[in-house]
């Protein structure tokens, strides 16, 4: 059965269940693993937090996320797989109002992402935060 996003929990579910699914994918798993090696946890962690905020308005979460993506080896197609397991996740526990914000959110990101990491390629001397 499907419920709203409301709590933690539910938060804690998505993130828990995405990043198992991104970790066992081909095409994007071994991103991830290079990156964030044994620090799994508190990965998890901070995803936790930054969904916490973003959906639940309660701000627990401190930081700047694009700046870590900057440098990573990615292309349209990585964030493309990205979006289909973030939303498969999403579409398999939630519905409602908070879950289509959350997918809402997600592309907006992943286009803002991409756009900033082309731009940063093609203008290495400027900076964008």
């Amino acid at each position: 059965m499907k419920t709203e996003i409301a709590t933690l929990e539910n938060i804690k579910l998505l993130v828990d269940d995405f990043y198992g699914k991104v970790r066992g994918d081909k095409l994007i798993g071994y991103i991830f693993d290079d990156v964030i090696k044994d620090n799994w946890n508190e990965h998890l962690e901070k995803m936790y937090s930054f969904w916490q905020t973003i959906l639940l308005h309660e701000y627990t979460y401190k930081g700047a996320p694009f700046p870590k993506h900057l440098q990573l080896p990615v292309e349209k197609h990585h964030f493309d797989r990205w979006l289909e397991l973030f939303h498969e996740t999403i579409d398999t526990y939630f519905e409602g109002e908070k879950a289509e914000e959350l997918r809402m959110r997600s592309v907006k990101m992943a286009e803002m992402f991409m756009m900033k990491i082309n731009f940063h390629r093609e203008n290495p001397g400027k900076l964008i935060q």
